[in-house]
């Protein structure tokens, strides 16, 4: 396993969860049992980023544009979302991580809204990790979406439009509450952020890996923690050496 600086850990990490499907049809499965199998790698990373002191974790567990996906296979997911905030209740209360969701939450099921909405408001004082799971979501549409309060307001006269910056943006995204990622890491092979905390990427570091996410183990996530702590963040600016 790649050996990580603990005092140089990226605050905020971002995972898109990719290549569920592939794994199961690489075994000649349903691709339900890929989400499955996903699951379990879900609850092998948060157990592991809590364990090694990560602040923050995001988790785009299902996207905006995935209510496209055949009906089946969105049931089947919604089902598995229904099961982990079932099983997983008493682990995320006991180690104290504090669970929050960002995204389009009224178009979830309601079984499956209830149970986020009680288990983010009774972990709501946790304070050790805060896992965020991002579910109908789309970082386009949660930009959209500001944009229109600030038009709102705008036209209200309870903002001045010469008062929109980046910062009041950032005060107002719901996937910011947490700060900006520092890392970003896609598993499946693919490049690409997929709409994926937009606004808040702009100066994430970023780390693709070939491993499907039911593959994705603690060394893959200390193969990437590794590979940020080896960069130099200058965000914007020359660094003299």
């Amino acid at each position: 396993m790649p050996l990580i600086e603990a005092r140089n850990l990226p605050r905020h990490v971002g995972i898109i969860m990719d290549g569920n499907g592939r794994w199961a049809e690489r075994r000649r499965e349903d691709r339900s049992a890929g989400h499955r199998a996903g699951s379990s790698s879900v609850r092998r990373i948060v157990r592991v980023s809590r364990r090694i002191g990560i602040e923050a974790l995001t988790l785009y567990a299902f996207s905006f544009q995935n209510w496209a996906r055949p009906g089946e296979e969105v049931d089947s997911l919604m089902a598995l979302l229904h099961d982990y905030l079932l099983s997983e209740r008493a682990e995320i209360l006991e180690q104290g991580i504090r669970l929050a969701a960002v995204g389009e939450l009224d178009s979830l099921p309601e079984p499956v809204r209830m149970l986020l909405d009680a288990l983010c408001a009774a972990s709501a004082h946790n304070s050790r990790m805060t896992l965020t799971l991002a579910l109908s979501y789309g970082g386009q549409e949660e930009i959209a979406c500001v944009a229109r309060q600030f038009a709102r307001e705008a036209r209200a006269g309870t903002l001045d439009p010469e008062h929109i910056d980046a910062h009041l943006f950032a005060s107002r995204l719901p996937s910011q509450r947490v700060g900006a990622p520092d890392l970003i890491i896609r598993t499946g092979g693919e490049t690409r952020l997929s709409n994926f905390l937009l606004f808040g990427s702009a100066y994430a570091e970023l780390f693709f890996s070939d491993r499907l996410w039911p593959e994705f183990s603690e060394a893959d996530l200390f193969e990437a923690i590794a590979s940020y702590q080896g960069r130099q963040r200058r965000f914007g600016q020359v660094v003299e050496y």
